[in-house]
């Protein structure tokens, strides 16, 4: 019985067009390797949740507390979704409801800053995103940013230079968090700091949340004012946002998502949140958070060992920056011939590029989905040498090549097996 909704070929006959996309992106998910770092593939009952007539219900505001009616029922996916989030982080207070990390981010601003307040974060070009301080986005526009980056000798935080930083600008609130570094943050360290200028700490946890549910890396909730995240990336959920504070911010935070930042929740996607978060609370869970660090160590191996630097020296966590100035190729370049491959990646700035962004002088890379996949690291060396050989080659004949190894490799992982 399909509970949940129409089946796949009711869509197909009623729009065979974007049937036909659906199927062709699961074909292209299928045929090559994917190792964007801020992606997974979800289980299928995370797709059925979301999936769900749950997509029906207008629910503005809180459980108990809403501004429709009929609420019974999504209320309880909701109260489910918070303990699951609260017992899995040991976070006191969690919000669900947030569209995306972006509007996380946004709700944080909101809820501890004005329009004009200076707010400290991770430069942009030196692995931070958009939310952080950008010049074209809200954050840039609306707030004082002060950055901080990494040192040239070693591409680290340098944590005295962030607090020389803080000191001298006194921000109201100190984000740390990044989308392209691959090391461990010293939340300790940036709490001190907070507390010195008398900030608020926020944690951008988008990237690594999967990894600390995982209980692979140390977590930022101790330490942390609100941890903002993504739902998807590592930890494995549907596309959306999170957020985790401390008892004392939870009105401040739960004001500031609804009614300032947004209106109804999307309720079929708070509840594959919950899912998710079950699925994240298990032993097995715990082994594939690990399993993906050692893959994305063992892939910078390969990739070192083939002459491409690792920005840092290396990486803790999922992901990894590679410098591939030595190749004579750009990421934009890298990025074309790897798709030629059927390598997936993306292009990516390094600090102190010579690159603009849209060229850049690096690439970056996951092992989230590889190792959902079921790969090790044993295929780890092989991905690294299909990258090499994709990015040092000019010849469409050899990415021919190797996008029939690529597909012969993931046909032993196959992502969403064939029925």
């Amino acid at each position: 019985m399909v509970f949940w909704g129409p089946d796949f070929s009711e869509l197909q006959q009623e729009d065979p067009e974007i049937a036909e996309i659906i199927l062709a992106e699961l074909e292209r998910a299928r045929s090559g390797l994917q190792l964007i770092a801020s992606e997974n593939f979800t289980s299928p009952a995370v797709l059925a949740a979301l999936g769900s007539t749950l997509s029906n219900k207008y629910a503005e505001g809180y459980p108990g507390k809403r501004y429709y009616g009929g609420c019974s029922e999504v209320d309880r996916a909701e109260l489910i979704g918070i303990e699951r989030a609260k017992e899995l982080f040991g976070a006191e207070h969690a919000n669900l409801q947030p569209h995306s990390g972006a509007s996380a981010n946004i709700a944080a601003y909101g809820a501890f800053v004005a329009p004009g307040d200076t707010v400290m974060a991770m430069s942009l070009s030196h692995g931070g995103h958009l939310t952080h301080g950008s010049p074209v986005n809200f954050s840039g526009k609306w707030f004082n940013i002060v950055s901080y980056g990494v040192r040239p000798e070693d591409d680290l935080i340098d944590m005295e230079e962030v607090r020389r930083i803080a000191i001298e600008n006194k921000p109201k609130m100190i984000i740390c968090g990044a989308t392209a570094y691959p090391r461990l943050i010293d939340f300790a360290g940036f709490r001190d700091i907070a507390d010195e200028v008398g900030a608020i700490m926020m944690v951008d946890a988008a990237h690594f949340i999967g990894l600390v549910a995982g209980k692979a890396i140390p977590s930022p909730v101790p330490y942390a004012d609100v941890v903002c995240f993504t739902t998807h990336k590592v930890l494995r959920g549907p596309r959306g946002g999170m957020m985790l504070c401390k008892a004392e911010h939870a009105a401040k935070i739960d004001k500031a998502v609804f009614p300032m930042m947004q209106g109804g929740p999307l309720m079929h996607a708070v509840a594959a949140k919950a899912v998710a978060l079950k699925e994240a609370s298990t032993p097995e869970y715990q082994a594939y958070a690990k399993q993906v660090i050692l893959n994305a160590q063992a892939l910078v191996s390969g990739l070192a060992d083939r002459g491409m630097r690792p920005v840092s020296g290396g990486t803790d966590t999922h992901l990894a920056l590679i410098d591939i100035t030595s190749t004579g190729v750009t990421g934009a370049e890298a990025e074309i011939r790897c798709d030629a491959g059927r390598i997936t990646l993306n292009k990516n700035a390094i600090p102190f590029d010579q690159q603009p962004p849209s060229i850049a002088s690096g690439i970056r890379v996951g092992t989230p989905s590889v190792t959902t996949q079921g790969m090790g690291i044993a295929q780890m060396d092989v991905i690294a040498d299909l990258i090499d050989r994709a990015v040092r080659s000019a010849d469409p004949q050899e990415h021919a090549v190797i996008a029939k190894q690529t597909e012969q490799l993931v046909s032993d992982f196959p992502a969403y097996a064939r029925g």
